[in-house]
């Protein structure tokens, strides 16, 4: 069973740049779809960036050219560098892991405990 923890968020000026990470331990990190999920206050919970096993990546319209997903298999560690960001990025920012090839919340099987990123404007 994968355990994800998050870190990295905090308090930033729009305009300015964070980078979260997702450690996982337990399971075979090389082997999961990893994505990044953000969910605001009274909003329900929506999808970032997906990074796929082989190598390619997805963006949500919203924050394409402005974020960048990445993992290091060798560190077991899935990135997410945000530039330029935006008060309406403000949400908690969860890492999740899925055995299947998918972009579907539901499908995610593993899931961090989130980290705040709030943008000031």
């Amino acid at each position: 069973q994968v355990q994800l923890v998050e870190s990295g968020g905090g308090l930033v000026q729009a305009g300015g740049s964070l980078r979260l990470s997702c450690t996982a331990s337990r399971g075979t990190f090389s082997s999961y779809t990893m994505g990044w999920f953000r969910q605001a206050p009274g909003k329900e919970r929506e999808f970032v960036s997906i990074s796929w096993i082989d190598g390619s990546t997805s963006y949500a319209d919203s924050v394409k050219g402005r974020f960048t997903i990445s993992r290091d298999t060798a560190k077991n560690t899935l990135y997410l560098q945000m530039n330029s960001l935006k008060p309406e990025d403000t949400a908690v920012y969860y890492c999740a892991a899925s055995s299947w090839v998918t972009m579907r919340l539901r499908d995610y099987n593993y899931w961090g405990q989130g980290t705040q990123v709030t943008v000031s404007s």
